[in-house]
């Protein structure tokens, strides 16, 4: 036992001589190099490291070259220049888009336009047809059946008719008590009068039409006027002698 305690001190002194030998060894390489002006001593990853950022331009401090600061500013340009490419596109797009927007719409009235034009006109010539139906409806008297029967069959074709005109929007004026107005009426007559105010439509001559809000015929009326003051006799017979 004491032999192999006293081997176990040995060996244990040799592994303590050999580190303290290494140790001093390393401080006086460092020691000596430094002392010289060397470069520190790197590792191999740590040399690995520095030649992939050399090899990218950045210094091992971590600045940037001038050839990469040439290619970041280069790079920074297009991308500029892209940007207003794409401004000005865009901008391009707007607008077409509106312009074609402002002529969908011109379009549009003027088509509507259009179809009012030729349904306003249509529909005049066609007035005259209805002004003779109201005519024969209120003059012709029929006295016999058969007359009768005349009376109703054209009737029922004027009928017909101011159904068709209904429906495409074409309304008749209802002037008469109503108030004169220039925009849709058209005063052929004055008759003084003390059963209407004056300017008040007395008698609706020829019926007026409108469509929609248009007038597609102003309606000729008779306009009531004022009485004309009576004048004594005796102020007459001055006004005569003087």
């Amino acid at each position: 036992m004491m032999e192999e305690e006293n081997q176990i001190e040995e060996m244990e002194k040799s592994i303590a001589n050999a580190n303290a030998t290494s140790g001093a060894s390393t401080e006086v390489i460092v020691e000596d190099a430094a002392a010289l002006g060397g470069e520190p001593i790197h590792s191999a990853e740590q040399q690995g490291v520095e030649a992939e950022v050399a090899e990218a331009g950045v210094g091992v401090d971590g600045t940037l070259e001038d050839a990469d600061l040439a290619k970041l500013g280069a790079l920074q340009d297009e991308v500029q220049a892209l940007k207003t490419q794409l401004e000005d596109r865009t901008g391009q797009y707007m607008r077409i888009a509106a312009d074609f927007d402002n002529y969908r719409k011109r379009t549009q009235r003027e088509k509507e336009e259009l179809e009012q034009q030729i349904k306003c006109s249509t529909v005049i010539e066609m007035l005259p047809v209805v002004d003779n139906f109201e005519r024969a409806r209120s003059q012709i008297k029929p006295q016999t059946e058969s007359e009768t029967t005349i009376h109703k069959s054209y009737q029922s074709v004027y009928k017909q008719l101011v159904d068709c005109l209904k429906r495409i929007g074409v309304a008749p004026m209802r002037a008469q008590g109503l108030e004169f107005d220039p925009t849709l009426h058209e005063a052929v007559m004055r008759q003084a009068t003390d059963e209407y105010p004056e300017g008040i439509v007395m008698e609706e001559l020829q019926r007026g039409y409108l469509v929609g809000d248009r007038v597609l015929r102003h309606a000729l009326v008779k306009v009531a006027a004022p009485l004309e003051p009576v004048i004594p006799s005796e102020e007459a017979d001055q006004n005569n002698s003087d």
